[in-house]
């Protein structure tokens, strides 16, 4: 797949249950891990209410926000995604009322914790909800906010070699 390819569209749709198996996966075999490094038992399932209108805005925020941290470092930074994720979802951690999941494979991952960190399965449809819409916000604020971007992403690009691609003039 060319950077073009991946910027027109987003990845093929093909492989959407791959990544979305993956993640769910990944989500539960991380909290098995944290039940055994702390002495919990491993299956739980959470009791943890997290419901109500300013959990979900909470929860809406915390997604956009973070697609909104990805879309801006994909812009001009990419390299600085992974740390630029890592310090909004600390940091959303403490400023969200909701605990800032941001990703439905989390939700359903801390739905079998039962932690504080959890979610009650009922509550977490919920939450995918508003985690959907705050991300189909962001991205249609950062399509809006730059519609060409598909167009010039192979122009802005920074190539392996260290070289950047001169941008073409419009």
């Amino acid at each position: 797949m060319t950077v073009a390819d991946a910027t027109q569209g987003g990845l093929s749709w093909r492989f959407v249950p791959g990544y979305v198996s993956a993640q769910c996966i990944g989500g539960l075999l991380g909290v098995y891990a944290a039940h055994l490094m702390f002495g919990q038992s491993v299956f739980q399932v959470s009791g943890h209410m997290r419901s109500g209108g300013s959990q979900l805005f909470s929860e809406f925020v915390a997604t956009f926000g973070l697609l909104a941290v990805i879309w801006g470092c994909s812009r001009t930074r990419p390299a600085a995604i992974p740390f630029a994720v890592g310090a909004y979802i600390a940091a959303a951690y403490w400023f969200t009322a909701s605990t800032s999941f941001a990703n439905p494979a989390v939700t359903l991952a801390r739905s079998f914790s039962n932690t504080f960190a959890g979610i009650r399965p009922v509550d977490a449809p919920g939450f995918i909800a508003m985690q959907l819409l705050g991300a189909l916000a962001a991205t249609g604020l950062f399509r809006w906010l730059s519609p060409r971007l598909p167009e010039t992403a192979e122009a802005i690009l920074v190539r392996h070699s260290g070289e950047r691609v001169q941008v073409p003039e419009s």
